[in-house]
């Protein structure tokens, strides 16, 4: 398939069982939501110029994510108001987010697929919001998803994306240090297949895209992860059609 890699789907799919356990395989990405939805709904609010009061920021607009897991954060989208579509290459995931979706009372389309897959991304349609957090870099061909990507998102909306800067902190931290002291599950990470913010934004130029907003994710001691300009370990991007630039 145009995106997936076999063994990367049948990795995360192995964790679905205890995506939603704080204190388990995917503690790190609990950790890491707080902080990403944070960052999220700043984006909304200004894209949309909506006040942080106002609690479906998102009504009346369609949201996907990519790469949705057992739906850490699909969850909260569809919170938002957004009529929300969940894609991740493991059905094991996709099945885990269902059930927690359920019992939450929470509609969400969720699919297991490629979204580089043309027939199964058409069948999906276009989008107001197009998130992915942490998955571009378990990807077979970052260009090819960024693109299918940008062709998910509708005129006038907003793509935010989320993964590890490739630098030599982050080999030290989060890939030798975290997998071998058990914080992420080990084979989780490949170094060299992180992205520069730099070559991140290169992609998403080349797709039509104006990136807007870079912002590092690094951690803390208070909160876990804190928003800054600390981008050795992580970043957030948030982007959107060059036409709609000034």
């Amino acid at each position: 398939m145009a995106t997936i890699v076999a063994h990367e789907a049948e990795h995360f799919g192995k964790l679905a069982a205890d995506w939603w356990d704080p204190k388990g395989s995917s503690a790190m990405l609990h950790r890491l939501n707080p902080v990403r939805l944070a960052y999220l709904r700043e984006q909304i609010d200004q894209h949309w110029h909506f006040d942080y009061a106002e609690r479906r920021p998102l009504a009346g607009k369609r949201a996907l994510d990519v790469g949705c897991g057992a739906g850490l954060l699909t969850e909260p989208l569809a919170r938002m108001g957004a009529q929300v579509a969940g894609v991740d290459a493991a059905p094991q995931g996709i099945a885990a987010a269902h059930e927690h979706a359920n019992a939450q009372v929470l509609a969400i389309d969720y699919r297991t697929g490629d979204i580089g897959d043309a027939g199964f991304a058409a069948s999906l349609g276009q989008f107001d919001l197009v998130t992915s957090m942490e998955v571009i870099e378990h990807v077979a061909d970052p260009k090819t998803f960024v693109a299918a990507l940008v062709a998910r998102l509708a005129p006038g909306g907003l793509m935010v994306l989320s993964t590890p800067n490739r630098t030599a902190a982050s080999r030290l931290l989060l890939v030798e240090a975290a997998e071998r002291l058990g914080a992420i599950p080990r084979g989780t990470h490949d170094w060299h297949k992180f992205l520069t913010p730099d070559e991140l934004t290169t992609l998403l130029e080349e797709a039509g895209m104006s990136v807007i907003d870079v912002r590092g994710l690094s951690p803390s001691p208070v909160r876990g992860f804190a928003l800054g300009t600390n981008m050795r370990l992580n970043y957030l991007v948030t982007a959107v059609r060059r036409e709609q630039t000034v």
